[in-house]
Parts: structure tokens; C-alpha cells; sequence
């Protein structure tokens, strides 16, 4: 029996992945501790309540007397707790530093305490920056333009030192744009699905020419599972799906899918600092015998059907004052249209 506690399990990836280790290895006692924050929903995981082997714990990583507790009696922790959306950590800064790099600070600290425990901290590859021309490997500098990937940055550099330091089993996995069911209707692929179902328009940043690798979320998972079970000790890895796509692309790709027409796509003015292209060498990861098994449009398919299943769940998280304050301000600047209001 291996006890696992995931940190943000209540969220988009995290909630995947508890689902995963639940159902891929039976005898798995895993934990998911969650602030339930804005993107952060019971409901994703409200399928695993009843399972004898999941507990839930409502609290915050930036809680030492909650993480000491937690942290003490699981042999593994996989965090996952992280504000992730560059265009909020734009408009502020702070509350990403708190989380993703003190967060982090304090789950290292009782791993520190209590040893004999392996900390993977689930990173991105924004934090190589732009991409402009190949690929980025594990070893590739950091040069991240965001407030959200400087802070992911960060967190890596704050782990590695651990492991360097302190001899803290640690690994790290950076993942490329990630989309499937169940994610938080801000981020691009959601919000272009559940307004193309509405029938409003698609705000794409300029002129949509931005590059992004997509992977599906079981494909992440299952990348992060190997690192969990395989990977080096203070070992970094890439999980890619080599899906380079213009944004612009799947825009279409989903108003196709959808059965909408193409003049629903509406451009915006562009982010400050857009990264213009992502891309990373999986071939480290590839090794320890992981492949992706989702293609794109077939991924990409099966995450409109959940989006068609189960409008009640996103109608419910876009009719909320949070969401519709945060859409009207980000989008207004850049002259979109802002959401209905209730």
C-alpha cells in the first residue's frame, strides 16, 4: 500500500489524477488536500467520496500546521496547488508568488521534517519561455516572461535545491498546454467550446499565430504516474504530446466541432509579454517507456462531448460574480465582448 497526498486535487489536473491512481492501483490510499479556491470544485471529484482508499482535506498549502499534518503520514506528495492562469497573474502578481512558490517553500519544509517522502512538483513548460525555433530540454535555461511562469520557475529552482541540499527526493515534471474535461472555463479551449455552445464570440489574442503543444489530460497523467514510479531522484522532466498547434487552429478545429461558423472568432488586442511559441524534447521522459496515446482531434472531441453532457457545470461556475468580474475586466481592455450578466 502506497499513501499519496495530492496537493490542488480538487482542480482541473489534479482531480484527473487522483481519479487515475484510484483506479490504476487499487490498493492506493491517496489524500487530495484543496483550498477550493475559484477553480478549485468538489464536484470534480465528487465521484471518489465514497471510495474507502480517498479522503478529502479542506486547507491550504500555505499552511504549515495543515501541511505538517498531511504530509507526516503520506509516503508521496504530488503538488499540483498552483494559480496557473497567466492573464490573472498579470493582473495580480502577488497572490501567484504566495501559492506556487511559498506553497511550495512549506511542503518542502515538512518533507524536510519528516523524510523518507518523495515531493514531485508538477511545473509547466512556460517556464523555458519562448520557444521560438526546436525544442527546449530538461537542461534548456529558464526564461520565464509571465508573473505565472516566473513563479513556477521558481518553485522548480526551490525543489531542485532541496534535493541538492537537503537530499530530499524530489522530482520535477513540466507539462505542456494541457485541455480535457472538466477545466476551468478561463483557460483558451474551455471558454472557446462553452462560447461557441452559447453561440458568443471566440476572443482570440491577435492574430492567433501563437504556438502551443497540446496533450490531453489523461496523457498528463499517465506522464506524471511514470515520474512518480521511475523517475531519477532531483531528475526534471518534460511531458509534451508534440501537438504544435496555432491557436487560430484550434479555434476553428473547436467552431467545426461544434458546428458554429467561423465568424465567431473575434480578436482581441494581445496579453503583455505573449510567449509566442512552446515547444519541448520529451525524450527523457520517453525513456522510463511513456508514449501519449491521444491524438489531438480525438482529444480534443471527447472534451466538446463533456462540455455538451454537462453545461450545468460550467453555466453554473460562468454565472458566478468572480468569474464574470475577472472575464469582463480582462476582456473589455482589449476591446472583446464581456460576458452576459445575471
Amino acid at each position: 500500500m502506497r499513501r499519496v497526498l495530492i496537493t490542488g486535487g480538487a482542480g482541473f489536473i489534479g482531480s484527473h489524477f487522483a481519479r487515475y491512481l484510484l483506479n490504476k492501483y487499487p490498493d492506493y490510499r491517496v489524500t487530495v488536500l484543496d483550498a477550493l479556491t475559484y477553480a478549485g470544485n468538489l464536484s470534480n471529484i465528487a465521484d471518489l467520496m465514497d471510495n474507502p482508499n480517498f479522503a478529502f482535506y479542506h486547507g491550504d498549502v500555505r499552511d504549515p500546521v495543515v501541511v505538517r499534518n498531511l504530509v507526516r503520514n503520506h509516503e508521496w506528495v504530488v503538488n499540483f496547488a498552483a494559480e496557473t492562469h497567466v492573464d490573472r497573474s498579470i493582473l495580480n502578481p502577488g497572490s501567484f508568488l504566495q501559492t506556487d512558490v511559498y506553497g511550495v517553500y512549506v511542503l518542502l519544509e515538512a518533507c524536510r521534517e519528516f523524510g523518507g517522502k518523495r515531493f514531485l512538483q508538477v511545473s509547466t513548460d512556460e517556464v523555458y519561455g519562448e520557444v521560438l525555433e526546436g525544442f527546449a530540454g530538461e537542461d534548456t535555461p529558464l526564461r520565464p516572461r509571465s508573473p505565472y511562469s516566473a513563479s513556477k520557475a521558481s518553485a522548480d529552482l526551490l525543489a531542485q535545491a532541496y534535493h541538492h541540499t537537503y537530499g530530499l527526493d524530489v522530482v520535477v515534471t513540466r507539462g505542456s498546454n494541457t485541455y480535457g474535461p472538466n477545466q476551468y472555463p478561463e483557460k483558451m479551449i474551455p471558454l472557446f467550446i462553452t462560447n461557441a455552445l452559447e453561440d458568443r464570440p471566440l476572443p482570440l489574442y491577435s492574430d492567433g499565430s501563437q504556438i502551443r503543444d497540446w496533450i490531453y489530460v489523461e496523457d498528463h497523467c499517465t506522464g506524471i504516474d511514470t515520474v512518480l514510479h521511475h523517475g531519477k531522484p532531483g531528475g526534471v522532466y518534460n511531458i509534451g504530446a508534440g501537438n504544435l498547434l496555432k491557436n487560430r487552429v484550434v479555434a476553428e478545429k473547436i467552431l467545426e466541432i461544434v458546428g458554429k461558423p467561423l465568424s465567431l472568432i473575434q480578436s482581441v488586442a494581445d496579453r503583455p509579454g505573449h510567449d509566442r511559441r512552446y515547444a519541448v524534447d520529451t525524450s527523457r521522459l520517453r525513456a522510463l517507456g511513456w508514449a501519449p496515446r491521444w491524438e489531438f482531434e480525438q482529444g480534443l472531441r471527447q472534451t466538446v462531448e463533456w462540455y455538451r453532457a454537462h453545461a450545468d457545470w460550467w453555466q453554473e461556475i460562468k454565472r458566478k460574480k468572480e468569474y464574470q468580474q475577472f472575464t469582463t475586466q480582462w476582456y473589455a481592455e482589449r476591446g472583446g465582448e464581456a460576458p452576459a450578466q445575471e
